[in-house]
């Protein structure tokens, strides 16, 4: 994302001067870090300078690029307007950026409470308790039920261990193949989006994407079907990918694109189908479209400091419980014998 954001201002900048595309090409190879896109824009140069247009370059690499880059490229080639629709594309790419990243900054602080829970845990039973089980083992009284298991759990995850760590890395790497047959991938994207704060967080994040793509391809000069069918291709949402290839169907044979929307109010609120009507009827969709990406983008800003502040303290609790119940599975039978061992005289 970063080197593609990169490509695309630097690009746009050199452009607006004046300079041939390949002169460019060759000065983004020279500044490019890393050496796949080195090898990607060599493979460009000779491209462009067999006589293609730099989108049909783009286009070999679709994977990375995406059709959302290509096509307002090409439509910068075709109508002369490359520049302007390059500095579009590169401040779409750069608020997408910041978008992903103030999504994972968000569940960053969760995620390293949830490590510290396990390596805790982890430390105990594996490193600390197997020096303590013999003496548990050898004291001749009725051991507390919390310790007995613990004990059992312990010695379980001890003796198996390999074979417990050998399950979790196979169950991840079934769950990740799984998740690449579209069927079950369309099942997890719609069970993500009804979850609480979570699933407004998606719906968020997909509406922005939305719709900023389209604002763009139609301010770079796409017409509105075709820019509904990019942006549907674009999406990595299977379930709004299916919804907008519909809508562009249905734009596609006269109906406007808001009753579309208003049908799927689990996937644009109504508020955003309200405002994509009053854009169409007041001929400025392009201009709604842009706010609305603001707009939602503040919502999703507001969604994600939820998120923290119902699971930063929901963790710490769950990391405490755990603390606490081993705490209490070493100290109790060691208070049992304690209370049995008498004055001495």
């Amino acid at each position: 994302m970063k080197e593609k954001m990169f490509f695309a201002r630097h690009l746009a900048i050199m452009s607006r001067s004046g300079m041939q595309i390949l002169d460019i090409l060759r000065t983004l190879q020279k500044q490019a870090k890393s050496k796949t896109f080195k090898k990607i824009i060599a493979g460009l140069i000779d491209d462009v300078g067999n006589g293609q247009f730099l989108a049909d370059g783009l286009a070999k690499h679709q994977k990375l690029f995406g059709e959302f880059f290509i096509n307002i490229v090409r439509v910068g080639e075709i109508s002369g307007s490359l520049a302007e629709n390059l500095e579009y594309l590169a401040d779409s790419l750069k608020k997408k950026r910041e978008l992903e990243a103030k999504v994972k900054g968000a569940m960053m602080y969760p995620v390293i409470i949830l490590f510290a829970t396990f390596g805790i845990t982890g430390a105990l039973m594996f490193f600390i308790f197997p020096k303590i089980l013999p003496i548990f083992r050898s004291l001749k009284i009725e051991l507390p039920l919390i310790t007995k298991i613990f004990i059992t759990v312990s010695t379980f995850l001890i003796d198996n261990g390999p074979l417990v760590f050998l399950g979790v890395v196979i169950s991840c790497i079934a769950m990740w193949f799984l998740l690449r047959i579209p069927s079950i991938r369309y099942i997890w994207h719609r069970f993500m989006l009804m979850l609480p704060v979570a699933g407004t967080m998606v719906q968020n994040f997909n509406v922005i994407a939305f719709v900023r793509a389209l604002s763009l391809l139609m301010k770079s000069g796409v017409k509105i079907v075709q820019s509904l069918e990019i942006t549907a291709n674009s999406s990595n949402n299977l379930v709004y990918r299916k919804v907008l290839k519909e809508v562009s169907v249905a734009v596609g044979q006269g109906d406007p694109i808001s009753k579309h929307l208003a049908l799927h109010p689990r996937l644009f609120p109504v508020v955003f189908s309200q405002m994509i009507a009053v854009g169409e009827d007041t001929g400025r969709l392009t201009d709604t479209g842009l706010y609305l990406a603001d707009y939602f983008e503040g919502e999703l800003d507001n969604s994600t400091k939820t998120l923290s502040s119902v699971l930063e303290p929901l963790l710490l609790v769950i990391m405490g419980f755990v603390v606490c119940f081993i705490a209490l599975a070493i100290i109790l039978p060691i208070y049992e014998v304690s209370q049995h061992i008498g004055p001495q005289k």
